[in-house]
């Protein structure tokens, strides 16, 4: 019976005797109470959370969610950061339009829904270019990838706040 180099772990389960000697520090003792377990419980949670936030803040691949992991997202990521979009002016135009109508001048309302009509034309363009050069680069690096929820994966990520972006983007607009 040959091993083929694929299959199994590559090198023997470890004694219980190995394992042991290789656990460093002391032990904690077990809780007293069902609180103090719980309490125990939520600080080791919250403790891996934490640790997984910040490998996701740092752009570590290992942390990412399963939505923001792969090449193909990582492409998208890349393209969308890599580009100013009109997405990420809605909120602040939002905000402009709410102000506008709370002045209760009619030329100042006025003036707000123009802007605020204007900011989703533009939204409206930018979004077929961006689907365009999206579809264009995911079939030109990998062909054999279905489009849809990449497309959608990169649409939503730029009407998001540059700063807001999780993971953090690699590149600078322009480059």
């Amino acid at each position: 019976m040959t091993e083929d180099a694929t299959t199994g772990k590559g090198r023997p389960t470890p004694k219980r005797s190995e394992k042991q000697r290789r656990r460093t520090g002391p032990v904690a003792p077990p809780p007293q109470t069902r609180k103090e377990a719980s309490r125990r419980q939520k600080e080791q949670v919250k403790a891996a959370r934490s640790k997984i936030r910040e490998g996701a803040a740092a752009g570590d691949e290992r942390y990412l969610s399963k939505r923001d992991a792969g090449p193909v997202r990582a492409l998208v990521r890349d393209l969308i950061d890599g580009r100013r979009n009109v997405g990420v002016l809605l909120l602040p135009l939002a905000l402009v339009l709410i102000v506008a109508n709370l002045t209760g001048s009619p030329q100042v309302q006025s003036i707000g829904l123009t802007l605020w009509l204007a900011a989703i034309i533009a939204m409206i363009v930018d979004v077929a270019f961006t689907t365009a050069l999206l579809r264009k680069r995911i079939n030109a690096e990998f062909p054999d990838e279905r489009l849809g929820g990449h497309i959608a994966y990169g649409l939503l990520r730029s009407t998001v706040l540059r700063r807001m972006r999780m993971p953090p983007p690699r590149v600078s607009p322009g480059g």
